[in-house]
């Protein structure tokens, strides 16, 4: 898979990549250690962390491609894993919660990985961009980390334990993280009509948190509201904050 012509990397960022890897707890042996840091891998890491905003020969998209079928793959099996009798359609709730730009931000910044980023000097100045920047390129690092090993292991040494973190968040309070799904069955085990989800784009600016404006309208009345990067994003929070009020 590695076809690419390596590109040489500077001593000065080899040795910031050698200290990044050791962040991630991945468990190799002493001739996968050597393997990773031959010039070839430690390119296609450097890849994984090169935004296309920086304009340079290569970028992070390649890679950022092949990590989002490795993440959902990889998910699945934790899941399997840790959660065999759950039932199919709690297990892709999970997951969209295990494999979201959200999370992989919040993993990316654990990691650090915004200090090892190669970014345009536009782009790291855009602040409302940095949360993608950060998702896309932990999800390019995924990619990048499979290219290399060739196996899914090491991809679980590094991500179980975020996993495992955000799976009991989510299972001990539900609600909080399928907002819509929970405030319909609440309506509808009342008998009312459905909800009415109403979006207004703020701005154009990709990245912005406050994009997209929602409110949610429960037979014409407006029972919660929230923004989001995105419209998905947006509903969810106005239906969070839906359910917090009809709670009370």
């Amino acid at each position: 898979m590695q076809s690419r012509t390596s590109h040489k990397i500077p001593n000065e960022r080899i040795q910031k990549l050698h200290r990044f890897l050791k962040r991630l707890n991945i468990v190799i042996s002493n001739a996968e250690f050597k393997n990773l840091n031959n010039q070839s891998h430690l390119a296609l890491l450097d890849e994984a962390l090169t935004h296309t905003s920086a304009k340079t020969g290569i970028n992070h998209e390649r890679l950022e491609f092949l990590g989002d079928a490795v993440l959902r793959l990889t998910a699945s099996e934790f899941i399997e894993w840790n959660f065999p009798n759950m039932k199919v359609g709690d297990r892709s709730e999970l997951r969209a919660q295990l494999v979201s730009d959200k999370w992989l931000t919040k993993v990316g910044r654990r990691i650090g990985i915004k200090e090892m980023l190669i970014v345009g000097p536009k782009a790291a100045k855009d602040t409302s961009a940095c949360a993608t920047i950060e998702a896309e390129t932990t999800e390019a690092l995924i990619g990048a980390l499979y290219e290399c090993f060739q196996n899914l292991k090491p991809i679980h040494d590094w991500l179980t334990p975020y996993w495992k973190e955000t799976s009991n968040a989510v299972l001990s309070d539900p609600d909080k993280h399928n907002s819509k799904s929970a405030l319909q069955e609440w309506i509808q085990a009342r008998g009312l009509s459905l909800p009415n989800y109403e979006i207004q784009e703020i701005c154009k600016k990709h990245g912005d948190p406050r994009r997209f404006f929602c409110k949610v309208h429960l037979e014409g009345k407006a029972i919660g509201e929230g923004w989001g990067g995105s419209r998905k994003e947006a509903e969810k929070e106005a239906a969070n904050s839906a359910l917090k009020s009809i709670k009370t």
